[in-house]
Protein backbone atom coordinates (compact mmCIF):
# COMPACT_ATOMS: atom_id res chain seq x y z
CA UNK A 1 0.00 0.00 0.00
CA UNK A 2 1.45 3.62 -0.90
CA UNK A 3 1.63 6.20 1.50
CA UNK A 4 1.66 10.11 1.12
CA UNK A 5 3.26 12.87 1.93
CA UNK A 6 3.33 16.56 2.95
CA UNK A 7 6.95 17.60 2.59
CA UNK A 8 8.10 21.09 3.07
CA UNK A 9 11.29 22.04 1.39
CA UNK A 10 13.76 25.34 2.38
CA UNK A 11 16.20 27.19 0.28
CA UNK A 12 18.55 29.39 2.81
CA UNK A 13 20.29 30.61 -0.58
CA UNK A 14 17.21 32.67 -1.97
CA UNK A 15 15.02 32.15 1.69
CA UNK A 16 11.94 30.47 0.17
CA UNK A 17 9.93 27.20 1.17
CA UNK A 18 8.41 24.85 -1.20
CA UNK A 19 5.22 22.95 -0.15
CA UNK A 20 4.69 19.50 -2.25
CA UNK A 21 2.97 16.07 -1.96
CA UNK A 22 4.84 13.01 -2.89
CA UNK A 23 4.69 8.93 -1.99
CA UNK A 24 8.38 9.41 -1.90
CA UNK A 25 10.00 12.25 -0.52
CA UNK A 26 13.59 11.48 -0.90
CA UNK A 27 13.42 11.12 -4.49
CA UNK A 28 11.38 14.21 -4.62
CA UNK A 29 13.86 15.65 -2.55
CA UNK A 30 16.66 15.34 -5.29
CA UNK A 31 14.16 15.90 -8.36
CA UNK A 32 14.06 19.17 -7.07
CA UNK A 33 17.85 19.85 -6.41
CA UNK A 34 18.36 18.20 -10.01
CA UNK A 35 18.40 21.76 -12.16
CA UNK A 36 19.28 19.63 -15.70
CA UNK A 37 16.23 18.10 -15.14
CA UNK A 38 13.53 19.60 -12.45
CA UNK A 39 10.08 19.45 -13.78
CA UNK A 40 9.48 22.70 -11.46
CA UNK A 41 10.45 26.03 -12.63
CA UNK A 42 10.34 27.74 -9.10
CA UNK A 43 12.71 24.71 -7.49
CA UNK A 44 15.25 24.83 -10.06
CA UNK A 45 15.27 28.85 -9.68
CA UNK A 46 15.71 29.11 -6.22
CA UNK A 47 17.37 25.99 -5.13
CA UNK A 48 19.33 24.39 -3.78
CA UNK A 49 17.24 22.97 -1.21
CA UNK A 50 17.19 21.10 2.26
CA UNK A 51 14.06 18.76 3.60
CA UNK A 52 12.83 20.38 6.47
CA UNK A 53 9.53 18.23 7.57
CA UNK A 54 7.90 15.39 6.11
CA UNK A 55 4.15 14.65 7.60
CA UNK A 56 2.19 11.40 7.04
CA UNK A 57 -1.01 11.71 4.88
CA UNK A 58 -1.98 8.37 5.08
CA UNK A 59 -3.08 6.27 2.05
CA UNK A 60 -5.16 8.71 0.27
CA UNK A 61 -3.78 10.47 -2.61
CA UNK A 62 -6.42 13.49 -2.86
CA UNK A 63 -6.51 14.13 1.10
CA UNK A 64 -2.51 14.69 0.62
CA UNK A 65 -3.58 17.32 -2.51
CA UNK A 66 -6.30 18.91 0.09
CA UNK A 67 -3.69 19.55 2.77
CA UNK A 68 -0.99 20.39 0.44
CA UNK A 69 -3.72 23.43 -1.56
CA UNK A 70 -4.56 24.16 1.95
CA UNK A 71 -1.48 25.13 3.18
CA UNK A 72 -0.51 27.05 0.26
CA UNK A 73 -3.71 28.70 -0.35
CA UNK A 74 -2.64 30.14 3.19
CA UNK A 75 0.54 31.68 2.08
CA UNK A 76 2.03 32.44 5.04
CA UNK A 77 5.90 31.41 6.15
CA UNK A 78 4.64 32.02 9.80
CA UNK A 79 2.38 28.86 9.29
CA UNK A 80 4.87 27.01 7.37
CA UNK A 81 7.26 27.85 10.10
CA UNK A 82 5.22 26.61 12.68
CA UNK A 83 4.58 23.52 10.98
CA UNK A 84 8.22 22.81 10.65
CA UNK A 85 8.64 23.96 14.90
CA UNK A 86 6.06 21.18 15.27
CA UNK A 87 4.00 23.63 16.95
CA UNK A 88 0.04 22.61 17.43
CA UNK A 89 -1.77 23.69 14.72
CA UNK A 90 -5.74 23.91 13.44
CA UNK A 91 -6.96 22.83 10.20
CA UNK A 92 -6.44 19.97 8.01
CA UNK A 93 -2.75 19.91 9.32
CA UNK A 94 -4.16 19.59 12.79
CA UNK A 95 -3.35 15.52 13.08
CA UNK A 96 -0.97 14.84 10.75
CA UNK A 97 2.18 12.89 12.56
CA UNK A 98 5.60 14.07 11.90
CA UNK A 99 7.88 11.51 9.83
CA UNK A 100 11.38 11.46 11.28
CA UNK A 101 13.68 12.39 8.01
Amino acid sequence: MQVFYIYILYSSSSDKYYVGYTSDFRKRLLEHNDTSKGKNSFTRRNGPWELKCVLDCGQSESEAIKIERWIKNQKSKDLIKKIIAGIPLYGPVANLVRVSI
